[in-house]
């Protein structure tokens, strides 16, 4: 081929074609840009496929309950009828006795056998019967009770018992998964899933009688035979005590509750020891802020109380507070009102030191304090 050729051909359109890509780029430099590559897909992280581990771990500490109450009644025919029934209760008809039964679930905390339930699955019960989760049976005691906590101590002689291991409470948080393990609707053990939907919650506005205010929410299903049994995190340890549900037919609508661990665990003891609930006493009285009030102590928020007396040499006096002083935390739970006051100090033990959080003359303070029991004799200030 000759050199007049080989240009002609091949050459000269080589050099034209790079001429003309030159310029393009030069007119749209965004030609010369990288070519946009595909985003990295990042694997959404997956939970665990099962929680078996954690209901291994959980299960043998939480029992059925079974309770027996004996209840007299009439046995005419005309005694419903409130025409005849004056008339039938001078004529001392002879009474019948039926046997109502109950159930709910329950929760092994101690080698020694004390079992945490509610108040309300053992109340006014003749015979409470535990039935463990290896088929073993056993008639249990009635250690004490406390309807204002909804939180019964039973116990039962039973060797080789295995307790729940207890997780921390105040550490839980709003998306954890949860189990709630019971005996729902007398099925035998079963366990729901679900997340805790929210910590610290007051029930006080739904008709909940309790001095709790500090209730853990789930969505996890808790049916009637469900209290009293355990709410375990992922891990299988006790965060609480399931206790109630917002549904008026009794059963979970995606809306129940339960008492922190630690705080049944507290009332526990007290009635172990005591035989009924010690609430702690700082030594003072209080009213909840009113807005007047608030306005006059130039407070921005009407969450806390004002304390209205100090009592000598009481625990209050002793650390410094003063009447005036308005209390705003204690151990850094919000004390918004006089009931969440009453409720924090129903939970401390006697002997106990808390961190006390309070305004005094605009000026947020904390100071220490030991708690201590009421005493026989009190002189105020």
């Amino acid at each position: 081929m000759s050199l007049q050729r080989f240009l002609h051909e091949w050459a000269i359109p080589a050099i034209i074609g790079l001429g003309v890509a030159a310029a393009l780029l030069l007119l749209f430099p965004h030609l010369r840009e990288k070519p946009e590559q595909a985003p990295t897909v990042i694997a959404d992280f997956q939970g665990p496929v099962s929680y078996a581990s954690a209901v291994n771990l959980a299960g043998p500490a939480v029992v059925n309950i079974f309770t027996r109450k004996f209840v007299s009644e009439r046995s005419h025919p005309w005694y419903n009828n409130p025409i005849y029934r004056r008339l039938l209760d001078n004529m001392n008809i002879p009474q019948r006795e039926r046997m109502q039964s109950n159930l709910g679930s329950g929760v092994i905390v101690d080698r020694a056998g004390y079992i945490l339930t509610n108040y309300h699955v053992i109340s006014g019960a003749d015979e409470i019967a535990v039935v463990l989760a290896d088929g073993r049976e056993a008639q249990a005691e009635l250690v004490g009770s406390d309807a204002n906590f909804d939180l019964a101590v039973l116990k039962v002689n039973l060797p080789n018992l295995t307790p729940i291991t207890v997780g921390e409470p105040d550490k839980a948080q709003v998306g954890d998964v949860v189990l709630a393990i019971g005996n729902p609707w007398g099925v035998g053990q079963s366990v729901t899933q679900g997340i805790i939907s929210a910590t610290g919650r007051d029930l006080s506005k739904t008709g909940t009688r309790s001095l709790l205010q500090n209730f853990i929410q789930t969505d996890a299903a808790v049916n009637p035979g469900n209290s009293g049994g355990a709410l375990v995190d992922a891990q299988g340890k006790l965060l609480g005590i399931n206790t109630s549900v917002l549904n008026q037919g009794g059963s979970s609508g995606g809306i129940s509750f339960a008492i922190p661990a630690n705080i049944a665990l507290k009332i526990m003891q007290d009635i172990i020891e005591f035989g009924r609930v010690v609430p702690g006493w700082l030594g003072i009285e209080a009213e909840t802020l009113t807005p007047q009030l608030a306005r006059s102590f130039n407070l921005a928020s009407t969450n806390g109380i004002i304390i209205t007396a100090i009592y000598n040499q009481g625990p209050a006096h002793q650390a410094g507070l003063k009447p005036g002083d308005v209390i705003t935390h204690i151990n850094g739970d919000p004390i918004n009102d006089g009931l969440h006051g009453v409720a924090a100090m129903a939970t401390l033990r006697p002997g106990e030191v808390v961190t006390i959080t309070y305004i005094r003359e605009g000026e947020v303070r904390n100071i220490r304090a030991t708690v201590s029991e009421t005493p026989q004799s009190q002189s105020r200030s």
